[in-house]
């Protein structure tokens, strides 16, 4: 084994970039060129049934049959002039990732042949097996029916040589099993209610939209270095390694010179992107070695979200033919920064205003700061809320080390936005002109001068606001969008709904609609003023303060996930239409029997690794040590060779100590899990999971990693960090 981590070193340091030809036309030419979009719809389509699914995506009215095997028909002919040979339902089940099942166009012609056949039947609805997926307890195997729906919000792409028909998929008996069906309600759910607080200032807005852009971060490891790791191979982050002696302290990898071989990488990913439609735009190295960064332009959150898991898709599988593999584990590394997945969320109208914007007039700037207060009033009602919506056994290790937002959610504003907050609650009649970019010159010659924003950045901040939208930066790198961004739409929804039956009450008792508005927003302003904060998010101050404010400072994530069943949460999720709470009940099921999967999967590699490459290397090691000492005996009169092995003494007894208890950890370890398997609920399940097993295996790694500093590197089996981080 250790001849195998000194082979794929030597391959690793061997490879050349894989080059990519660049396509001859122009970015503009073939973007999109894999997506049945609004210009493929216009020729393939009938007039009518164009019109009639424009309606449909545009204003969420009904597609009658015969339109469906209209756009079936003219989608299964663009799909087959593009080479696609199957199609499938594309849908997001309670994994965290994407299913489908490939179906090819043909049936039997009654002849002995087949015909190209695709129905509209068969682009609407399908039925998978629900009980083969996660659905805490909603569908068993006897009653296994589950529906997957197109979603025509969503645009067909195609991969390969299959159409993919983006849909939602729930059981038979209504409840959603995935995460598509309960935002798209959520976005729904804030288009109505935003619309509603809208009217008071603009009656003109008819819709408005959610935006998401998200900022994809990930690690890139050569293929034999990570095939070589067992750990990363089975759990996706490594179980033990110590820190390399140069890691991330001279900050000399972010925004560096991107390597040869990751810029190859991340040309193909960006062009094929480009024809699936995804407006990718940034590249750049992260801040750890090897960690790197994708974003696109934003775009309206359903569709971001559907891009955002297709670009993970890609990334997997084009890493492999550069001879990468992609780590999309939110800390796969001890010791250095680990990857989010920043959520930049906005609200728009559908005739161009940004409702997170700062406006030129006092009318338009009190619009801005009722949506930027009920962002906040909803941020600050249901704060554990969002903070389980981005909790994870992965995220965990994530949060607050390390440049990650810290466990407790709070609301990064800047000084300009504060001030004006604190002015609003103490004032009695306001002016609400707030400035926009403001010039600042540097003194330096042939440096143009800046525009500065209205706010600065704290990185420490788990929710910023940044300017025009708010960062939710919470969110873990491997997660779908959808499960924060269904939580803070719903939670802003009922919010926005709550402030209109507050404002309309006051003005039917005869207040001035603006005077009305003021006088709830500055209660709201008095009520969340807890959620803010501009300061460390990392310090121990804040997290005695943020106790203090009555903020959710809870850290145990199967606790965590407690705040999808208090009443409050359940009674907004019911409220705006997005869940119920037998859907609720049951996605708590799948999200602790996920963790407890996780950190059972963790523990056995751990065991499996620690008995069966660590013991064995270290003990190798050892018994060359104590072979030295005695041919030290051997050759030196007693004294003399006592003084001379006094080191090697020390590390024999050293590694003696730490193999023991290793071994005794790895055992009780075993015995943990077995009394915690036997729990029959799945929260106590969990729970037993985070507080015995978790701290056992931080115990272990202690050692392990210890005596990777002790034993002989020639004997060493499992690539280290440096060779992880630094190989490119």
């Amino acid at each position: 084994m250790s001849k195998l981590r000194f082979n794929v070193v030597e391959s690793a340091f061997a490879k050349k970039p894989a080059e990519v030809v660049s396509p001859e036309a122009k970015v503009s030419e073939y973007f999109g060129m894999q997506v049945f979009n609004r210009e493929k719809m216009f020729k393939y389509l009938p007039e009518k049934a164009y019109e009639r699914l424009i309606d449909c995506i545009d204003n969420n009215t009904p597609l009658d049959r015969e339109t469906a095997n209209a756009v079936a028909n003219g989608m299964k002919k663009w799909a087959l002039e593009r080479g696609a040979t199957h199609y499938t339902h594309w849908f997001h089940p309670l994994t965290e990732g994407t299913a489908e099942k490939h179906d090819a166009f043909i049936e039997p012609n009654g002849k002995g042949g087949v015909i190209e056949e695709f129905s509209g039947k068969l682009l609407i609805q399908q039925e998978p097996d629900a009980s083969s997926f996660p659905n805490g307890g909603i569908r068993n195997t006897f009653e296994a029916r589950g529906y997957s729906a197109w979603d025509p919000s969503s645009p067909a792409f195609i991969v390969g040589d299959t159409l993919c028909i983006p849909t939602i998929f729930i059981a038979y008996t209504g409840e959603s099993l995935d995460y598509k069906a309960p935002l798209l309600k959520a976005l729904e759910a804030v288009n109505k209610a935003a619309v509603e607080v809208c009217h008071y200032f603009d009656p003109s807005v008819k819709k408005v939209y959610a935006y998401l852009g998200w900022e994809q971060e990930y690690f890139l490891v050569d293929e034999g270095l990570y095939a070589a790791r067992p750990d990363l191979l089975m759990t996706g982050r490594t179980l033990m390694g110590h820190e390399s002696s140069k890691n991330q302290q001279l900050e000399d990898h972010y925004f560096g010179a991107i390597p040869p071989r990751v810029l190859e990488f991340m040309k193909e990913l960006e062009i094929e992107s480009l024809k699936l439609g995804i407006p990718v735009k940034t590249r750049h190295n992260e801040v750890a070695p090897n960690q790197f960064e994708l974003a696109p332009v934003f775009e309206e959150c359903n569709l971001a979200n559907d891009h955002n898991l297709l670009v993970m898709a890609l990334m997997r599988n084009i890493a492999r033919k550069h001879g990468f593999r992609v780590l999309l584990h939110e800390k796969p590394f001890k010791g250095v920064n680990g990857s989010g997945k920043h959520n930049n969320w906005s609200l728009g109208t559908d005739n161009g205003t940004l409702l997170m914007a700062p406006g030129k007039t006092p009318e338009e700037n009190l619009r801005f700061v009722t949506f930027i207060l009920n962002v906040l009033k909803a941020v600050h009602t249901h704060n554990a809320l969002l903070k389980a919506s981005i909790s994870s056994a992965t995220n965990a290790h994530r949060l607050g080390a390390n440049e990650a937002p810290p466990a407790i959610i709070s609301c990064f504003l800047g000084s300009q936005l504060s001030a004006v907050l604190d002015h609003l609650e103490k004032s009695g009649t306001d002016d609400f002109n707030l400035g926009g970019k403001q010039e600042k010159k540097l003194d330096i010659a042939r440096i143009p001068e800046l525009l500065i924003d209205n706010t600065d950045r704290n990185r420490t901040s788990p929710f910023a606001f940044t300017g025009n939208r708010f960062e939710f930066r919470a969110v873990g790198s491997s997660a779908n969008c959808a499960s924060a961004m269904l939580v803070l739409n719903a939670a802003v929804a009922d919010q926005l709904k709550r402030f209109k039956v507050s404002v309309d009450a006051k003005m039917a008792s005869g207040k001035d609609k603006f005077a009305a508005i003021l006088e709830e927003l500055r209660v709201m302003a008095k009520e969340c003023k807890a959620i803010h904060f501009d300061g460390n998010g990392y310090s121990q101050e804040w997290k005695d303060e943020a106790a203090r404010r009555g903020l959710d400072c809870e850290t145990s994530v199967p606790l965590i996930f407690d705040a999808y069943l208090k009443e409050e949460s359940v009674r907004m999720f019911e409220s705006t239409g997005v869940m119920n709470r037998k859907e609720l009940e049951a996605r708590n099921e799948v999200k602790w029997e996920m963790y407890t999967k996780k950190i059972q999967i963790e523990a056995r590699v751990l065991g499996d690794l620690a008995m069966n490459h660590i013991i064995p290397m270290a003990t190798k090691y050892q018994t060359s040590l104590i072979d030295n000492v005695y041919k030290m005996k051997d050759l030196f009169p007693a004294d003399k060779a006592t003084r001379l092995s006094a080191k090697n003494m020390e590390i024999i007894e050293d590694i003696a100590n730490r193999t023991i208890f290793i071994k005794e950890k790895v055992d009780e370890m075993v015995e943990r899990r077995k009394v915690a398997n036997k729990i029959e609920t799945e929260r106590e399940k969990a729970i037993a999971y985070h507080d015995t097993i978790v701290p056992l295996m931080e115990a272990i790694r202690y050692h392990i990693d210890k005596l990777e500093l002790v034993v002989d590197d020639q004997m060493w089996t499992l690539p280290k960090y440096r060779e992880l981080l630094f190989i490119r």
